[in-house]
């Protein structure tokens, strides 16, 4: 198998397998509303062949090879009901914590700079 064939069929089994569902299971229905996991998707892979003998030019080599992985990371619910549909982020309290932290520092540096200027 080619290097270009290898890489197509590694991306086609890659990409078949790596969704929200199969990693989160089907959206779970119960008490009027259905909840729909939203999920981000990485995922990537690589290959590589060879031919030619090594240190010796009357063989003939030929090698392959290639891998992939796929990561998911939950971002969030959609939720839906009668009366509405919505997203429901996850957030990361730490993160958002860090970056209101920020905010507030930023604030005090940047005023406590224009009342020296």
């Amino acid at each position: 198998m080619g290097s270009v064939a290898l890489l197509q069929s590694l991306k086609e089994s890659i990409s078949g397998q790596a969704n929200v569902k199969a990693i989160y299971g089907d959206p779970i229905s119960a008490q009027g509303k259905t909840v729909i996991p939203v999920a981000k998707l990485i995922y990537g892979y690589g290959a590589g062949a060879g031919s030619g003998g090594v240190m010796d030019s009357s063989t003939r080599g030929e090698g392959g090879g290639g891998g992939g992985g796929v990561c998911a990371i939950p971002v969030g619910v959609i939720e839906v009901s009668d009366q509405q549909t919505r997203f429901i982020p996850i957030t990361n309290r730490k993160r958002l914590l860090g970056a209101v932290l920020a905010g507030i520092f930023l604030g005090i540096s940047l005023s406590w700079r224009r009342r020296r200027h």
